[in-house]
């Protein structure tokens, strides 16, 4: 192997650490979504499959043997990553919650967001 080859081998790991980053950021969206409702949320469950996409692509041309790539991945990876982080979102959290609940993704559920089952049933009579 050559010396820009062994330069790039870490760099794939950061590329991989960034789209699982961003991977977790959309599922801890969509998981937020689905317990609150809101509709920010919904939206950045949405783009959050984009900018998941994206950061994935960035970490395939990390793997690239070429150098170009692997700035170019890693600078698709970022990007993904500031993407993610610019867009609005609605404070879910009330102040008493442990930063695991917070890192997960739990927040309190809004009573009457979602019909219950049996709703369902009686709006399709």
């Amino acid at each position: 192997m050559d010396a820009a080859a062994l330069a790039a081998y870490p760099m794939l790991f950061v590329g991989i650490f960034g789209a699982v980053v961003v991977s977790f950021l959309w599922l801890r969206d969509a998981r937020i979504f689905y317990r609150t409702g809101y509709d920010t949320y919904r939206k950045r469950a949405y783009y959050g499959v984009l900018f998941t996409a994206l950061a994935w692509f960035g970490c395939v041309l990390c793997g690239m043997p070429d150098q170009v790539f692997y700035f170019l991945g890693i600078g698709l990876v970022l990007l993904a990553l500031y993407l993610q982080s610019r867009m609005k979102k609605d404070n879910v959290w009330k102040g008493d919650e442990s930063g695991w609940k917070r890192f997960i993704g739990s927040a309190p559920r809004r009573v009457g967001v979602w019909p219950k089952p049996e709703d369902n049933r009686e709006m399709k009579k």
